[in-house]
């Protein structure tokens, strides 16, 4: 082999990582991933845009940066009308997906990409450039079977385009999502990565608050749930941390009484903030179950209103007594506090390193 041969085997590989905008748990478990690629020497480009962008900017300042729109979704005001809601928004995300299945064959070219990895982008497959795509669910919880099923199979039509689908959870028995990410029919080219955190635990940490909440996911369900927080908790007096989970928004820091308000925290901060308190309480998305796993944080899981996918996560986490849940429109603080007292958490211990080895091989095979 000449020296021009030797030299092109050892060129940094160009992968473009692209989470989803539905949320910034997309955004976050991709950033332990990242991570490991560039411990492997690859050059990241990533795709974004508005919060998704403004946070991984924030951890990876040094990176390239493209402009990718993102799906858009808005939320209902009840969670009986969210059904519609999406179901009203799905000509905007084909439309979604149609372009950012052209943008990629432009921009591939354009910044000679050699990988791609798309958190729950459908789109972003290529025909001639491996292709990863992430999820968590690869059954579609919807509340009813005929349009389950149907979710099952356009999903799965999606996931087929790609050259492999990285599953974050634990194969077998022994893991965090349930039948979200162990349907009964398995699919082709599925690989279980094991959990994704960008967290590390302290062996020792002070407790500071004794709560600590952790706001997020779309409006107008943020916005309620801040409120009705925020009306519950005059009467609590304990020290209080709530998180609004607003990237970029330039919310100054407030303390009022025994409350301290940020619009956001530093992954740094954010995960001292977490092992700092003797409670959390936070919606039950995936990225955050994982967090809390891992930084084995007693939580209470307050599902999105209609979000079938963490009203059916919360349910099953705490079926095995890993976190307690609790409905939205019962919560009722002082209540729920008291329960927890006498709630026995058994939160599981897992190799939350698992991920590496996946990634290594993945790019040592692609190069």
């Amino acid at each position: 082999m000449n020296n021009e041969g030797l030299n092109k085997e050892k060129e940094a590989k160009s992968i473009l990582m692209a989470p989803l905008d539905w949320g910034l748990g997309h955004a976050t478990r991709c950033i332990p991933i990242i991570y490991e690629l560039l411990e492997q020497g690859c050059t990241v480009i990533i795709a974004a845009n508005g919060p998704t962008e403004i946070l991984l900017k924030s951890e990876f300042p040094q990176l390239t940066f493209l402009k990718l729109k993102g799906y858009n979704i808005q939320y209902s005001q009840t969670k009986n009308g969210l059904p519609l809601k999406i179901f009203l928004q799905l000509p905007k995300v084909i439309a979604a997906i149609y372009y950012e299945h052209h943008w990629l064959k432009k921009t591939a070219k354009e910044n000679n990409v050699d990988i791609i990895i798309a958190d729950n982008r459908f789109g972003l497959f290529h025909s001639s450039i491996p292709s990863i795509y992430i999820t968590h669910q690869l059954l579609i919880k919807t509340g009813n079977r005929f349009t389950e099923k149907i979710a099952q199979y356009v999903h799965c039509y999606f996931i087929k385009k790609y050259t492999n689908c990285w599953v974050p959870d634990f194969e077998g028995n022994n893991n965090l999502a349930g039948e979200l990410s162990h349907p009964e029919k398995s699919i082709d080219g599925v690989k279980y990565i094991g959990a994704l955190s960008r967290f590390e635990k302290k062996n020792v940490v002070e407790k500071k608050y004794d709560l600590l909440i952790l706001l997020s996911g779309p409006e107008p369900q943020r916005s309620i749930f801040e409120k009705l927080l925020l009306d519950q908790l005059q009467t609590f007096f304990g020290t209080i941390l709530l998180v609004r989970g607003l990237p970029g928004k330039g919310f100054n820091a407030i303390q009022q009484q025994n409350i301290i308000v940020k619009d956001h925290l530093a992954a740094n901060e954010l995960n001292e903030a977490i092992q700092q308190s003797k409670l959390v309480i936070s919606r039950s998305g995936y990225t955050t179950i994982m967090d809390l796993v891992k930084l084995q944080q007693k939580a209470i899981l307050v599902p999105t209103p209609g979000q079938t996918e963490q009203e059916y996560l919360a349910q099953h986490l705490a079926q095995q007594k890993i976190f307690y849940t609790i409905e939205q429109d019962k919560f009722m603080l002082n209540d729920v506090l008291r329960e927890v007292e006498n709630f026995s958490f058994n939160i599981p211990l897992l190799d939350m390193q698992q991920y590496k080895n996946v990634v290594s091989e993945f790019v040592r095979l692609n190069s």
